[in-house]
Formats: C-alpha cells, sequence, structure tokens
C-alpha cells in the first residue's frame, strides 16, 4: 500500500463528526497479538510527582491517555467528536432551566475490573475525593462549579452545581471525574506508583525501570460495560527516548503504529514518500503553543514589556521555519476551529513592528535592551521545541530591544520549577480537555489555575467567565468570551503562539487509525484492529 496522508474535515464551532476512516472500522484481531503503539510521552514518578497516574492528580495529555483506557468517566466524548454522550452512565442530563443541576443515572450491572459492583456512593466517592485533594496540577479546578454530590439509591447520582454551566458534561469526561473503587483509592492521599485500576474497556500492567513506565499492556476488561466497541484483545504502549528511536521501531516492524510526538522532518518524509508499508494519517487538532508570564516577576511586571514581545513575535515566520504546514499562527488562546474564537492578537498588534514595539517601552519608561530567558523543555513537546525557541531568540534580539538568552530543561524538572514560579517567561503547549472556548480559558484565569499563575482579573473570573458559562448554546456566549480574549491581549498573560495538527503513522495491516486520536489528542485505543496489508 502507497503511504498517504488523509486529511479528514476541519474542526468547526463545536466540531462536526469526522466521517471519513481509514482501513475502515476493523472488527478486531481476533489473536492474542498486541497491537503495538509508540509514543515519546515519558511517565515518570518523582519526589515531586509520586502518584502521575491517579485520576486526582494527572492533568497532561500523556497521563490521561493511560487513564482514558483504564478508569471510566459517566460522560465520553462519541467517535467523532460532537456532544458528551453517557459512558458509565445510561443517561445524563441537566434538570433544570438553569444549568445548575446535572443528574445521571449508572449503567444497570456495571463494575469495576475485579468484578465489584460501581455503585452511585463509588461515583461520589471518586469526585469528591478529587475535589479533597485538590492536587497543585490544578486538575480539580475542572470540578469548580460543584456544589455538592448527592446520591439517590445505587445507580443515581445528581450534582448540585454553585453556578450555571453548560460545560459540565464534557467535563465529566474528563479523567479527574474517573470513578474508583475506595478499596485501591484512599480518600486523603494519592495513590503513588503506577497502579492504575478502574471499570473502564481495558486492565492495565505496567512495566517500570528506574521510576519510569517504560511499557503499559492493556488487555480487555472481561466486565467492562458501556458506550465503546473494542476491535482488539491488547494493546501496548511503549514510550521512546525520542522521536527516531520511535521512527525506527515502526520500520523494523517492532511496533504498529507511532503517535506523539513525531518531528516536522519525520511527518514531511511520510506525507511525501510513494509507496511503502506505512501509512500517515493527519487529523484536525486543537493543540496550541504559547508563551507564559510570571506577572511578578521583576523583568516582565511592567504590562509594556509583554506588549512589545507581543508586538515583535512573528508567528507566521516562526510555524514557517519550524513547523511548515503543520502548525497555524494563532491569535488567541482560543483556536481558530472553536466557537467564540477572537483573532484579538492580531487586532491588537496588527504585523510585528519594531517601531511600535519600541513606542511601547518607551511610553513606559522600560530601559532597552530588556534582559530575558525564556524557558522551554526539551523533551515534552517534540525535538522542534529548541528551534522554536531559537527563532523565537532570534526575532526579538533582531528588535534591539531584548537581549534573549533561551534554556532547555527536561519536563521532570521544567513542571515543578514553573508552578513555583522560578521562570519569568517560559513556553508552555496545553491539549484540551474538551472541544469548549471556555477549557482554552478558565485553565488560564480562573483561580487555582494549572499554571499557578499570580495574574488576576476580577471582572474575568468573577463575571465573564460565570456569564460565558451560563449559554447552553456556545455561539451565544461568544460576546462574553471576546472580552475575556480582547482583555488577555491587552494585558498579555500569555502570549498564544501556533496552533498544531495530529498524526499517526502506521503499518498499513492496523485498521481504525483515522479515530484513534480525538480533537483533544486523546488516545482512543479501542479503535484499532488488525486487517490485511495490501
Amino acid at each position: 500500500m502507497n503511504r498517504k496522508t488523509l486529511v479528514l474535515p476541519a474542526v468547526v464551532g463545536l466540531l462536526a463528526p469526522v466521517l471519513a476512516a481509514c482501513g475502515g472500522s476493523g472488527s478486531g484481531s481476533g489473536t492474542d497479538d498486541a497491537i503495538v503503539v509508540g509514543t515519546t510521552d515519558r511517565f515518570t514518578a518523582s519526589k515531586a510527582a509520586p502518584a502521575p497516574l491517579d485520576p486526582a492528580y494527572a492533568y497532561d495529555v500523556g497521563l490521561w491517555n493511560i487513564l482514558r483506557q483504564t478508569v471510566q468517566t459517566l460522560m465520553i466524548l462519541p467517535k467523532g467528536d460532537g456532544d458528551p454522550v453517557p459512558e458509565a452512565a445510561e443517561r445524563c442530563g441537566f434538570t433544570d432551566s438553569g444549568n445548575e443541576r446535572y443528574a445521571c443515572t449508572l449503567r444497570q450491572g456495571l463494575k469495576f475490573a475485579n468484578g465489584d459492583p460501581v455503585t452511585a456512593a463509588d461515583v461520589k466517592y471518586s469526585i469528591d475525593r478529587a475535589r479533597a485533594i485538590k492536587a497543585d496540577t490544578g486538575v480539580a479546578g475542572l470540578l469548580s462549579t460543584i456544589d455538592t454530590v448527592e446520591t439517590q439509591g445505587d445507580r443515581e447520582v445528581v450534582f448540585h452545581l454553585n453556578t450555571a454551566d453548560a460545560t459540565f458534561p464534557y467535563k465529566l469526561s474528563t479523567p479527574v471525574a474517573g470513578i474508583v473503587d475506595p478499596k485501591d483509592y484512599e480518600k486523603d492521599k494519592l495513590r503513588a506508583g503506577f497502579q492504575v485500576d478502574g471499570s473502564g474497556p481495558y486492565t492495565m500492567k505496567a512495566e517500570v525501570k528506574n521510576d519510569e513506565m517504560v511499557q503499559a499492556v492493556f488487555t480487555k476488561n472481561p466486565h467492562y460495560k458501556g458506550s465503546l466497541q473494542l476491535n482488539n484483545d491488547k494493546v501496548e504502549i511503549r514510550s521512546f527516548a525520542d522521536a527516531d528511536a520511535m521512527d525506527a521501531a515502526l520500520n523494523k516492524g517492532d511496533i504498529d503504529v507511532m503517535t506523539r510526538t513525531m518531528t516536522p522532518e519525520q511527518i514531511q518524509k511520510l506525507s511525501t514518500a510513494a509507496d511503502g508499508d506505512v501509512d500517515l494519517v493527519e487529523m484536525p487538532g486543537l493543540e496550541i503553543r504559547y508563551l507564559a508570564f510570571n506577572t511578578n516577576a521583576p523583568t516582565v511586571k511592567n504590562k509594556a514589556v509583554r506588549q512589545a514581545m507581543a508586538q515583535l513575535v512573528n508567528r507566521s515566520e516562526l510555524v514557517s521555519k519550524v513547523y511548515g504546514s503543520q502548525a497555524e499562527p494563532l491569535y488567541s488562546l482560543v483556536p481558530a476551529t472553536i466557537t467564540g474564537h477572537s483573532n484579538s492578537f492580531f487586532n491588537t498588534y496588527g504585523d510585528p513592528s519594531v517601531a511600535k514595539a519600541k513606542s511601547l517601552l518607551e511610553g513606559a519608561g522600560v530601559s532597552t535592551p530588556v534582559k530575558l530567558t525564556l524557558h522551554y523543555t526539551t523533551d515534552h513537546y517534540g525535538a522542534a521545541t529548541q528551534r522554536e525557541f531559537e527563532v523565537l531568540q532570534q526575532q526579538l534580539n533582531a528588535s534591539g530591544l531584548f537581549d534573549v538568552d533561551i534554556q532547555g530543561t527536561p519536563w521532570t524538572q521544567f513542571r515543578p520549577a514553573q508552578q513555583k514560579g522560578e521562570y519569568d517567561v517560559y513556553g508552555m503547549g496545553w491539549f484540551p480537555d474538551f472541544p469548549d472556548a471556555d477549557n482554552f480559558i478558565a485553565p488560564f484565569l480562573d483561580k487555582d489555575n494549572f499554571l499557578s499563575s499570580p495574574y488576576t482579573n476580577d471582572e474575568i473570573r468573577n463575571h465573564l467567565i460565570p456569564q460565558s458559562r451560563r449559554q447552553a448554546d456556545r455561539l451565544s456566549a461568544s460576546s462574553s468570551l471576546t472580552k475575556i480574549q480582547d482583555t488577555v491581549a491587552d494585558d498579555v498573560p500569555v502570549l498564544p503562539l501556533w496552533q498544531g495538527k495530529q498524526y499517526v503513522a502506521a503499518r498499513d495491516d492496523i485498521t481504525g487509525t483515522a479515530y484513534t486520536l480525538n480533537s483533544t489528542s486523546s488516545l482512543q485505543l479501542w479503535e484499532l484492529g488488525r486487517g490485511v496489508s495490501g
């Protein structure tokens, strides 16, 4: 089979269902041969993060991709994206006109993988546990609109919200709302290590070396009851040190599928190859990349410094030099394909201009050149990150207004340092928890945000975010969302850079690859099957 690039339909509004598929939907391998998936995601337990796979702690796309296979949620995003549908629940819905009371009925006969029944009390325990632990990753912020959780019998769960929240069904589809067994997860303590237990489609066994999970084996859960159809009996995820090692394993046949993160060069090579036994699938994505600021740091506390950087960064050049057609310039935290997006940064700053940046700094009495260090992680967002920061450094220094150094740090050190406020300016990526504008705003700007950012704006937190969540019709929330984005463009607590596409490479006997990743970059391993190459 020839290598090919399959471009799925663009994401529009709240994401129309994707109709295309690569190699068919698959009917399951029918054998004991595991489908092996490669990733460069690293899964590490450390003193700072001893419980990477606890649903009450994990807040990272790689970790969530482990949890989504094993820990069941009440709701789930459907195969082709769109509004969430019941998963552990038989049905869910708002029971009032104000979007403040949400009720779910569990499926009949739901069980954990060990055979224990799943009850409404377990759901309440799991949600209350995550809220009470309130891990420093900020993941509990997804549950911040819950006031109380009530049970009615063994199958009824009622969520009483402290404010209207039309996005709540999406939040119940995220792993922080995963249902755990009280026998395995203590009420007020995180579960250290790499054990995961739940009622999801698979059970998981980890291979760990030097406090790092290098392989995870997922085996079909015989007790699973939910909305998913499994096209395989076993899948393995193997973690590679870099994209080159992962690519070599695919070419040798040691793995069947290659996911994040491939290099731009690998994607380009696969997309233009004339023949071979590996297919490349391109899908729309909602990944964004941005610079974030410690707005209390002396170097960037003056808003004019941040505004000047926003005035100088040339996104088109950055994307062209580093990512080519695999990314697009982004002028807001909210991607261009999501309802409520506004090009606020372009509307505020227009094209890059040294003269305008100089005027901003002079008007605020800032001496130039401004000395800064841009920090980035060397191993979390792919090998191209270093080149990206080299281009940013060149752009800022070429203006004569900045004297910028760059410094790369492994993620296990980078993330704790960032959370502690040790970096003045740093690069981050965001893979959304769910495909709604709220999830590109609240995690950065609301109370207890995952960046631990000192930036606060009372109008955004107390009025605009709650106002936007009242609108079940998300188009009706656009006015509030636009005001938020315009305020961010003026204050620049974050500086959006680009929005990326996503890719999967697979040997041509693997089916279901078009649905391996959804728009939020969530792995859907159950979609993979083994067919016939040709």
